[in-house]
């Protein structure tokens, strides 16, 4: 009896414990990651795109989708008969506008001036005739031999010759004012323009390739009509990519320019590609229907061209990388009112203790005050029943 009795009261006392699962305080490496999806794209510079800049029919295709180029190579023809045209019109024109501005810089073209330089020696030997005319009939009006009459005729010869001699000089070297040089000049600008805008035009209607790279995308065919601006085919070096990563608003917060990336495609399972944050969001927008995001930029670091353009990846961010962080399970992490503390065990009784929380991931928190090394803490108790401050407990084992 007095055995049994003993018994009773060691299961009573124990009963009244409550069994909690419990675990340790220590240091070890504590990661913080957030993962997303993101979409792969060329960096811009190495990134070319080239579109139609003209309405006209694609006369031929040189390249396939996924085909390697090298610089210049020939990748897509325009029917270019119409731009060919444009530039031969603006050629003449141009060639028109030269012309009367260097007439006009020269005072005229080569007949006017030649027909100019007639008039001025005509009109300077008229000129000097009717001097020698004034000066002879006043030796002779001295003598009485000629009138007064005569001489002021004579005067009023020589008067009109100088002008129409001083008329004659201002046209050969002041024709043209500055209004009129002007006027030739924007006149030969613009034709200037005109033709280089329609060489330019067709220049492009050849497509070759600026740089070495893949050909990812043509979505046009041969002989198909297009009009100006249509898409006609796209081109990256593949080395060179890039990551839009849509990350949820409450892990904005958390990204830094400079964090490393992680990235898989479901497409090569295995392969895992490597960056780092570029830019952070500056704005959030709307993806989809519900997620509001913020669109972080990201560098490949090893782009081996085995990522393709608009192809869909998924990225994980690590945020933090303590080497020696002091941690518990989130799971004995408790908080009320914006405090944050867990349930110490000590002598077989749970002793609520308020810590200063660093650091987390999925499953473990960074401790950075109210705990030590070797401090056991609850996780919670194993058969549901509510644990709190002071509560006499045992551990499961």
């Amino acid at each position: 009896m007095a055995v049994l009795l003993v018994f009773y009261a060691a299961r009573l006392a124990t009963r009244t414990r409550i069994p909690v699962r419990t675990a340790i305080a220590q240091r070890s490496e504590l990661r913080s990651t957030s993962a997303t999806n993101g979409k792969v794209e060329p960096q811009p510079q190495a990134n070319f795109e080239a579109h139609a800049p003209f309405p006209g029919l694609i006369k031929a295709l040189y390249v396939h989708e996924g085909q390697r180029v090298t610089k210049g190579t020939l990748l897509l023809a325009m029917d270019d008969t119409d731009a060919r045209t444009r530039v031969a019109a603006t050629l003449a024109a141009l060639r028109n506008a030269q012309a009367i501005y260097s007439a006009t810089l020269k005072g005229g073209t080569q007949e006017e001036r030649l027909a100019l330089g007639g008039d001025f020696q005509r009109t300077q030997t008229e000129r000097d005739q009717a001097q020698h005319d004034v000066d002879a009939l006043k030796k002779l009006q001295l003598t009485g031999a000629a009138s007064a009459s005569e001489v002021t005729a004579a005067e009023q010869r020589l008067a009109a010759a100088n002008a129409s001699l001083l008329l004659l000089e201002q046209k050969k070297t002041e024709r043209y004012d500055a209004a009129d040089l002007a006027r030739a000049k924007a006149a030969f600008d613009e034709a200037q323009t005109s033709n280089a805008a329609a060489q330019s035009l067709l220049n492009q209607a050849n497509v070759r390739a600026p740089f070495a790279g893949t050909v990812y995308s043509i979505p046009v065919s041969k002989s198909e009509y297009v009009q100006t601006g249509t898409l006609l085919l796209q081109m990256a070096d593949l080395s060179k990519m890039q990551v839009l990563g849509y990350f949820d608003e409450p892990e904005i917060g958390k990204l830094r320019v400079g964090q490393p990336i992680a990235i898989e495609w479901d497409a090569r399972p295995g392969k895992n590609w490597h960056g780092h944050v570029e830019r952070v969001p500056s704005t959030i927008i709307t993806y989809g229907l519900t997620r509001n995001v913020g669109e972080v930029l990201i560098t490949i670091d090893d782009a081996d061209e085995g990522l393709l353009p608009n192809t869909n990846v998924r990225v994980t961010v690590t945020t933090a990388n303590e080497g020696n962080a002091l941690n518990i399970p989130r799971e004995a992490l408790h908080t009320e009112r914006g405090t944050s503390y867990v349930y110490r065990v000590v002598d077989g009784t749970l002793r609520r203790t308020d810590v200063t929380v660093g650091n987390l991931n999925l499953t473990q928190v960074e401790i950075l005050k109210g705990l030590n090394v070797g401090d056991v803490v609850a996780l919670g108790s194993t058969n549901g029943q509510p644990i709190g401050d002071r509560v006499p407990v045992v551990e499961a084992k």
